[in-house]
Order: structure tokens, then sequence, then C-alpha cells
């Protein structure tokens, strides 16, 4: 699928510990099995690093690469220093051949959420109504599906749907003619 007509929906929740990531990895393997191609874009508010102290990539990354890559067989990564965070459009616009990305996190990236709410966490949800595609646990709003924090299947469903919509409307909401 064209990049800018990629569905995009970020798993978001009020603090960390909520179970975004368990949730994510259950959702993932359904939609998996059920054929659609996937991204997962994660995003880090701490200064990561995936490169490792003396291997070849870091070194020359060291040396002054701007952008180091390496592609195998199986695998292709790409590695890019940036002057400022770069957008989640700007990251999804890399991102190809797929049928749906899901983000973890991007709370200000303007794209539909499913936000993962744990009330033993005493956060409020962090989502407006209009902002939810659902929820997953235990709080509800009036208007959003709201399902159990291990109803895996049901939010996979969820999503599903939501896909099936963006490709007859397209993605700002007009109907598609193809």
């Amino acid at each position: 699928m064209e990049a800018s007509k990629i569905p995009i929906v970020s798993f978001v929740s009020a603090c960390s510990g909520a179970g975004k990531t368990t949730l994510l990895e259950k959702v993932v393997a359904i939609l998996k099995q059920r054929g659609l191609r996937l991204a997962v874009i994660k995003h880090d508010a701490h200064r990561f690093e995936m490169d490792h102290p003396g291997k070849d990539t870091w070194r020359l990354a060291q040396a002054g690469a701007d952008v180091v890559a390496i592609s195998s067989p199986e695998k292709v990564a790409l590695l890019e220093k940036v002057a400022a965070e770069k957008s989640l459009d700007e990251v999804a616009a890399m991102i190809s051949g797929v049928d749906l990305i899901l983000t973890e996190g991007f709370k200000q990236g303007g794209k539909p959420k499913i936000e993962v709410y744990r009330a033993e966490l005493q956060a409020p949800l962090r989502s407006s109504a209009e902002e939810l595609l659902a929820i997953a646990g235990d709080a509800s709003l009036p208007g959003v599906p709201c399902y159990a924090l291990d109803d895996a299947a049901g939010i996979a469903e969820e999503l599903l749907r939501y896909v099936e919509g963006v490709q007859l409307r397209g993605p700002l909401g007009e109907r598609n003619s193809e």
C-alpha cells in the first residue's frame, strides 16, 4: 500500500507499565494470522541505542557516517542521525508495503488511538472520545468500544474493521473510487 494511504493506529496509555507492549504483541500475532502485513513504530522519549559498541556499523557511525544501513537476506536496518525528532508522519513515510502501521506511544501523533488503561495505576484516561478507536482495560467512555485488557482478539477485530473502513473511505474519510 502507498505510504500516504497506510492506516496508522497508536497504542497509548497515561503511564508506563500499563501493558501496551504485551497487548501489542498479541494483537500483532493475531493480525499476522489474518494475513495482514504490519509495521510497528515504537516511540522512545529517551535516547535509544540499537547498535552495539565495537560492531562494524557502530564503528562507522562513530567515524562520522550520518546514515548507516545494514542488510542481510532476512533483515534491513537503517540508523540515521537526526538533528531533531521526526514526526510520526515522517517516520511512517519511510514505510511501504504494509496494510497497517501500529505505534506504541506517539500520544501527540494525531492518529486514532487504542488507549490501554488500568484503574490500579490511578491515572486518568489521557485521550478524548474523539481520538479513540477503542479502550483496552477497565475504563469506559460513551460511544467508545471497550475491551478487556486481555481481549487481543476483540481489539484485532476492531483494527480489521478500521482498516476496511480506511480502504473504503480513504485516510481522510473520502470515498475511494477504486
